[in-house]
């Protein structure tokens, strides 16, 4: 069986500044993937490029058995245009560090918007699977608030099931529970949880260790555009092989 994500070679380029310098992974289906590593190590730009949120510059990435953002010929990338990319795009959910949702929307409406303008879903439609998804992530009651009346948890919540509701084949979150004071932390990792439980392939930009590694499959760690070190999260945190990894974890541990 073909994983859900598959990269090989992957480069990118800021200017002079290579920042992923030749990434290999593959995702199974149904697992989570952990990334951690200091700030500026590739992290979030590995998320991005899998999107085609940001253009690569060497190598080949598929979700889901298909070339993400391109169209090969002899052995030659051709970048698809934007319509082809957008539509790709609904395989996968991504999750920021900031929320951004629609200021001027009710949680509902942002979760019912790309569904009937992306995807034409009938809106009774979209709002029956929203308030479903709204319920899932203990939000039902405040279908109706808008942005300004939740707390950031709440917020983050609303983000995922927006996300989740163009039924995505993968997951991405880019350190959802950065911006979220610590007694908000706990309720958003806990709709992950959920979801991790679900069988939702998801890969996931974190500093929760605890998180890792108690509902990752697979742990990575990250520095200067590589793969340091990869493993069972357990053994990575409990054991790391590499002195990169160690001199990582001895700070943030």
């Amino acid at each position: 069986m073909d994983p859900m994500v598959r990269i090989r070679g992957l480069h990118k380029r800021y200017g002079e500044t290579e920042v992923l310098r030749g990434i290999d992974l593959d995702v199974p289906a149904g697992s989570v993937m952990c990334i951690i590593g200091p700030s500026g190590s590739g992290k979030s730009t590995l998320l991005s490029c899998i999107n085609h949120l940001e253009r690569i510059d060497g190598g080949r990435l598929w979700v889901g058995g298909d070339l993400v953002g391109y169209r090969e010929r002899n052995g030659r990338l051709y970048e698809l245009p934007e319509r082809q990319v957008a539509g790709m795009r609904q395989k996968v959910g991504m999750v920021f560090q900031q929320f951004n949702l629609f200021q001027h929307m009710t949680a509902l409406q942002n979760i019912i918007e790309a569904p009937v303008q992306v995807k034409r879903v009938r809106p009774a439609q979209a709002r029956q699977r929203a308030m479903e998804l709204l319920d899932r992530v203990g939000l039902a009651a405040k279908h109706a608030m808008f942005p300004a009346q939740l707390s950031g948890g709440e917020q983050q919540r609303v983000a995922i099931a927006r996300a989740l509701a163009m039924d995505p084949q993968l997951m991405l979150f880019d350190e959802p529970t950065s911006a979220l004071d610590a007694e908000l932390v706990g309720e958003v990792l806990a709709v992950m949880k959920d979801l991790a439980r679900s069988g939702m392939t998801m890969m996931v930009v974190t500093h929760e260790l605890a998180f890792a590694r108690e509902v990752g499959d697979e742990l990575i760690f990250m520095d200067a555009g590589l793969v340091i070190e990869r493993g069972a999260p357990r053994e990575v945190l409990g054991a790391p092989k590499e002195r990169r990894t160690r001199d990582f974890l001895s700070r943030v541990l």
